[in-house]
């Protein structure tokens, strides 16, 4: 069975660090955002579901044959007002300059897979959050 790994260590106020395959990530919650020297916790969430459908689209793109440049994806999380405060609806957006504007088909049916099959993130997000998916051509 896969298995995934992390150890967080107190830094000091808000702040840790963590590890992962030799990699390390700032975390701090500090409440004065303009002096955190990190990410927040919740805000990784959004990161991490970037990341995972990124790689599935690309990956697929390539396979596909698809030319593309200025590839980037937005991500917006609405908090709920109630403690704890948890993701109540989550905005993907896919930003991407096809060389071909022929291609918008193919560029769909990754994104479509990647959301439905591959995405593992996806999953888990769409268990607490209404997920919205937008693709928009630069």
């Amino acid at each position: 069975m896969a298995a995934h790994h992390t150890e967080l260590k107190w830094i000091d106020e808000l702040k840790f660090d963590a590890f992962q395959n030799g990699k390390t990530i700032r975390i701090d919650a500090n409440p004065d955002e303009s002096t955190t020297t990190g990410v927040r916790p919740k805000a990784l969430i959004l990161t991490s579901l970037a990341g995972c459908t990124a790689i599935d689209v690309i990956e697929m793109l390539k396979k596909m044959r698809v030319a593309f440049s200025d590839f980037s994806i937005k991500v917006t999380g609405e908090l709920t007002e109630e403690d704890p405060k948890t993701y109540r609806t989550v905005i993907l957006t896919y930003l991407v300059k096809l060389h071909d504007h022929n291609d918008k088909a193919k560029m769909e049916k990754a994104v479509n897979l990647s959301q439905e099959k591959y995405c593992g993130v996806t999953a888990m997000v769409k268990k607490f959050a209404d997920l919205k998916v937008v693709i928009e051509y630069l």
